[in-house]
């Protein structure tokens, strides 16, 4: 009646080996160490640098207990792990030394950062610690404003900029352009010719909502349209820009070495940067705001190739010192710049070696045919700019008129090439941001924050493990070696998934340990109420089990319900603490039904001859 098939007891098994397996990496702590990662766009980070960081550090006697390379980041990043602190301040100060040569253009970034300390063979089973928010760990919090003025004003620019580039192929004459605000006035002489403009930018600009101004009284009076951006248009514009820096702003924290930055928007232009483990917040402030656009020169011919190093810089123009051909020296004014591409591909040039393909808009074409169609034979560049600093990436020669589409070729690697691309795309940030509010959290705050956390859930669990045995004696004992399941299985699920574990997670936790008892407590009593009613012990157990397990369904569902509300529309901690009570729920389902039952099914299933229950007292009713 109450034995479990052999199945079953494998499938308990299994899951305490899962549990014991991906609970285990979060018990190893972490040791002090150097982050290096390539501070330029075109310097790729790969296994050579650790061969050369670990060379350096021999040098200078210092030893590391590893040094590893790591391909997380688009560019990759190099870790140097140290017994103590001591160690990983004298590493940085020396691989600073050693790697940029030239404090002014640095070209590596070095960070503090903790490494886990978890054996290779359970890294090999993809077996990691959970990461620790900002309220355990320490780190900055930043809340940042995004410009959208910034934003709707350079679309309306570019839109300005399409209405003339529009009317002028179609060779429709108007007597004036100008910008009013967030609208765009077009004046015109006669009544027809603006409605043959009206038609054309409705067909052309969909985002446009354009009205018609008639022509008043007097001879000077002219026909006028009033275009100004459709309210859905807008707001696509606002939620694409603030998209765009979220995104951008991804890409750049892996450079402070964070494990698990938190960036995500709040309201309608804002976003909430949290950076655990970092305390270096000027530094922070000057990754996050990094910008990376190109821009297209021509070479200046009034200065004999070979001798820019030495020659006189014209008025007018720059020397660059840094890329491929350099020195060059390039006319200031530019042909074009990042702001006129809509796209960056990986492509290969006529002789299949990589390259990136770079489409214009339709203003960026014209630009691009206008300023090359009488320059043919003459030399071009294409530099790329990054924190005010540029960087030749090619100098070539113009073969025929350039329009909307063109290569970038000479990138040595396919890699190379994508990394471009990359920047290119969104390696700028759409609108400049304002830092409005900034908070600092100290790793010693963290650390009080995760004693007091776990001495909560210990001491918690203690006093549920003391109750229940002395009220429910062996049955007692079950629940407690089941709830002790329940937790394994809970923190081995959420450090599988890599969840991030916040002062709210450790409070759901400890509410996951009261509704996961609460259960039991159903059980042991159902099985007490069988025992009153004349049951014998084996039918009892069985009994109890089975009726108990409808109510602690319908309860457990109805508590999900509430903990997916909070999951759907809650937002930073409570989403943290929604997660973890979810997870907690389905975990508690499986352990204190299935596993306890497991365990009584163990110790009483074998007795044939059952004759008591070691469930604490059974108070019967009176005859």
């Amino acid at each position: 009646m109450n034995r479990y098939p052999l199945w079953k007891y494998i499938l308990i098994a299994i899951a305490l080996l899962f549990g014991v397996l991906y609970t285990l990496p979060n018990f190893f702590g972490e040791s002090p160490a150097v982050q290096v990662s390539s501070d330029k766009s075109t310097l790729k980070v790969d296994r050579s640098l650790a061969d050369r960081v670990e060379q350096v550090l021999q040098q200078g006697n210092l030893k590391a207990d590893s040094v590893v390379f790591e391909n997380a980041g688009t560019q990759g990043t190099v870790r140097a792990r140290f017994h103590d602190t001591d160690s990983q301040f004298k590493a940085k100060a020396l691989l600073e030394q050693t790697l940029n040569t030239d404090p002014s253009d640095p070209s590596y970034v070095l960070a503090f950062n903790l490494v886990p300390n978890t054996p290779h063979w359970l890294q090999s089973l993809h077996a990691f610690p959970m990461y620790l928010g900002l309220d355990l760990r320490g780190g900055v919090h930043f809340l940042m404003q995004v410009d959208t003025k910034a934003v709707v004003n350079k679309r309306l620019q570019g839109l300005q900029a399409s209405v003339r580039t529009t009317l002028k192929d179609k060779e429709i004459r108007y007597s004036g352009l100008s910008r009013n605000g967030d609208a765009i006035d077009i004046s015109f002489r006669d009544q027809d010719t603006l409605t043959k403009a009206r038609d054309l930018l409705v067909s052309q600009l969909p985002e446009l909502l354009i009205q018609a101004t008639p022509a008043g009284a007097g001879a000077e009076a002219e026909a006028a349209l009033h275009a100004t951006l459709k309210p859905e248009s807008l707001k696509q514009i606002i939620d694409n820009g603030v998209q765009q820096n979220i995104t951008t702003l991804a890409k750049r924290v892996n450079e402070l070495g964070v494990s698990e930055p938190v960036i995500q928007r709040q309201g309608a232009d804002r976003i909430v940067v949290q950076l655990p483990g970092v305390q270096d917040v000027s530094r922070a402030k000057n990754i996050i705001g990094r910008t990376a656009t190109l821009e297209v020169r021509m070479v200046d011919e009034s200065v004999t190739r070979g001798t820019e190093a030495t020659a006189a810089v014209p008025f007018g123009s720059e020397l660059f010192k840094v890329g491929k051909n350099a020195p060059v020296i390039l006319i200031k004014e530019p042909v074009l710049t990042g702001d006129y591409i809509s796209n960056a591909a990986v492509s290969f040039d006529q002789n299949q070696n990589p390259a990136v393909s770079i489409d214009l808009n339709g203003d960026g074409g014209r630009k691009m045919r206008e300023a090359t169609r009488t320059k043919v034979g003459k030399a071009m560049a294409i530099v790329l700019f990054e924190k005010g600093k540029g960087e030749v990436l090619t100098v070539a020669t113009i073969q025929s008129e350039l329009g909307s589409r063109f290569q970038i070729t000479g990138m040595g690697s396919a890699e190379n090439a994508a990394d471009l691309a990359l920047l290119l795309r969104a390696g700028s940030l759409a609108a400049p941001m304002e830092i409005i509010e900034e908070r600092t959290i100290g790793p010693q705050l963290g650390a009080d924050n995760i004693k007091k956390g776990f001495d909560s859930t210990m001491y918690g669990f203690a006093v549920i493990a003391v109750f229940m045995i002395a009220y429910y004696m062996l049955f007692g004992l079950f629940s407690v070696l089941a709830l002790s399941v329940n937790l394994l299985l809970l923190v081995a699920v959420l450090s599988t998934l890599q969840a991030t574990l916040t002062l709210p997670g450790i409070a759901a936790i400890a509410l996951t340990l009261g509704i996961a008892i609460d259960a039991n407590v159903l059980v042991n009593e159902r099985i007490r109420e069988e025992l009153r009613n004349g049951n014998s012990p084996q039918a009892a157990i069985a009994i109890g089990f089975d009726r108990a397990w409808a109510t602690i369904l319908d309860s457990n569902v109805t508590t999900l319900i509430a903990g997916l509300a909070l999951l759907i529309f809650g937002s930073g901690a409570i989403r943290g603490f929604a997660v973890v009570h979810c997870l907690g729920i389905l975990t508690s389902i499986f352990s204190a039904v299935f596993v306890s039952r497991g365990f009584a099914n163990l110790w009483y299933g074998r007795k044939k001859k059952l004759t008591s229950l070691s469930i604490g007292q059974i108070w019967k009713p009176a005859d």
